[in-house]
C-alpha cells in the first residue's frame, strides 16, 4: 500500500527552470520534520534555452614543423647523455658526447689540406718571380696557380666539413659534442652511454625535441558531423589530467580527407601553452556550439539513480511528493537536462531529496 503525507509548512524555494513529460512512480515520500524542513529545497521547472553542443574526443599534439629529430653529424661511442626527458633545453646546448673516429679523420684531413695550401702558396710566390724575370716558361707558372687554387679549395673543403661537425678547429680532441638545433622540450632519448651510434644511418636519434610553447588540439569529426565543422568556430577546450580548467581557441582547419578505417576526418586547434601544462599524447575534449534548443535543466543534486534508472521527487497538486522517473540529456558534472518525465511548472525537490526517501523509508509505508 502506498502512501502520501501533505507538506504543511514546507518552504519553497524557487530557483529555475525545465520541461518534460512522464509518468510517476507508485512510491511517494513522506513530509519533512520541523528539524528537516529548511533542508529540503524545490524548484519551480521552466523550458529555459541550452546551448547545442558538439563534444568531439581529440588528443594534444606536438606541431610537426617546431620537432626536431636530433641526429649526430658523425658516428661514434656515445660517452655521455646530458639531458633527459621533460627537460627544457637551449639552442646550442649539449645534448650528448660522442668519441669518436672520423672527428679524428676529419682534423687529418684539415691539417694535410692546410699544409698543402701554405706550401702551394709558397710555390706560386716562388714562380711569380722566377716568371717575371723570365726565367721560368709562362706554362709551369699557371701550372703553380692552379695548385695554388686546388689547395685552397681542398682547404675550405676540410675547414666546413670540421663546421658542419661542429669541431673546432684548433685542437686534437675526438670528442664530438652533439648540441640542441633549437630550444624546447626533450620529449624522449634514444641513445645511452656506451652505445655506438652510426650517425645517419641510426635507427633512432640521439633525442628528439620539441618546441611546446604553441600545441595542436586534433579531435575526430565523423562523416555525420562535418557540415557543422567548419574553420573559425570557437570551441571549449578540456583535458582529462586538469578537470575544471578550460582552454578556448578556434579551429584552424579540417582535414580534406577523410580516414578510411575510422570514417573521420581530423580537425585541428593551435593553441599557447607557455605554463607547458599541455603535453603531447594527453587526452582532450573539444565542445562546439551549434546554436540552442529550449530544454528543462536540473542540477545534479536534484537526481537520483538506481542501475541505470533515474527519478526526481515531484510535489504534486495535493501537497504530496512523489517520486517520478526521468530521461536524462546531456549534463556537465554540475546541471544535466532532462529529456522526459517533467512537466513546465512542476516543483521539483533539488536539496534534500534523500531525507525525505530516508524518512520514507523509517516509517514503513503502512503509517
Amino acid at each position: 500500500m502506498t502512501r502520501a503525507i501533505p507538506c504543511f509548512g514546507l518552504p519553497i524555494v524557487l530557483a529555475g527552470a525545465m520541461l518534460g513529460c512522464g509518468k510517476s512512480s507508485d512510491m511517494h515520500a513522506a513530509a519533512p520534520r520541523a528539524s528537516q524542513s529548511g533542508l529540503i529545497k524545490t524548484t519551480k521547472v521552466e523550458l529555459q534555452p541550452v546551448a547545442d553542443t558538439l563534444d568531439l574526443a581529440a588528443k594534444v599534439q606536438s606541431d610537426p614543423a617546431r620537432v626536431v629529430h636530433v641526429f649526430p653529424p658523425a658516428g661514434g661511442r656515445v660517452t655521455a647523455i646530458q639531458v633527459t626527458p621533460g627537460e627544457r633545453v637551449r639552442k646550442g646546448q649539449t645534448l650528448a658526447i660522442l668519441q669518436s673516429t672520423d672527428i679524428a679523420g676529419a682534423r687529418a684531413d684539415y691539417e694535410k689540406a692546410r699544409i698543402e695550401a701554405e706550401r702551394s702558396a709558397r710555390d706560386l710566390k716562388r714562380a711569380s718571380l722566377l716568371y717575371e724575370h723570365q726565367v721560368m716558361p709562362e706554362k709551369d707558372y699557371l701550372d703553380a696557380q692552379a695548385a695554388k687554387q686546388t689547395a685552397d679549395a681542398e682547404l675550405a673543403r676540410t675547414r666546413q666539413h670540421l663546421s658542419l661537425l661542429g669541431v673546432p678547429l684548433e685542437g686534437s680532441s675526438d670528442q664530438l659534442h652533439v648540441t640542441a638545433p633549437r630550444g624546447g622540450v626533450v620529449l624522449d632519448i634514444g641513445a645511452a652511454a656506451g652505445e655506438f651510434n652510426k650517425a645517419l644511418d641510426a635507427q633512432q636519434p640521439i633525442c628528439t625535441i620539441a618546441d611546446l610553447d604553441h600545441v595542436w588540439i586534433v579531435a575526430d569529426v565523423y562523416e555525420k558531423d562535418l557540415a557543422t565543422v567548419r574553420p573559425g568556430a570557437p570551441v571549449e577546450i578540456t583535458v582529462s589530467a586538469y578537470p575544471g580548467r578550460v582552454w578556448r581557441g578556434k579551429i584552424n582547419s579540417v582535414s580534406g580527407a577523410l580516414d578510411p578505417t575510422t570514417r573521420s576526418a581530423k580537425a585541428k586547434i593551435v593553441l599557447p601553452n607557455n605554463d607547458l601544462l599541455l603535453k603531447p599524447e594527453m587526452f582532450a575534449s573539444i565542445r562546439l556550439k551549434r546554436g540552442q534548443h529550449d530544454a528543462i535543466v536540473l542540477p545534479t543534486s536534484a537526481i537520483t539513480h538506481e542501475g541505470n534508472t533515474a527519478s526526481v521527487l515531484v510535489r504534486n497538486s495535493d501537497d504530496k511528493f512523489e517520486t517520478r522517473e526521468v530521461k536524462l540529456g546531456p549534463g556537465n558534472g554540475q546541471r544535466v537536462e532532462v529529456a522526459a518525465g517533467l512537466n513546465s511548472g512542476e516543483q521539483v525537490v533539488v536539496e534534500g531529496a534523500e531525507l525525505l526517501r530516508d524518512q520514507a523509508t523509517k516509517e514503513g509505508p503502512d503509517q
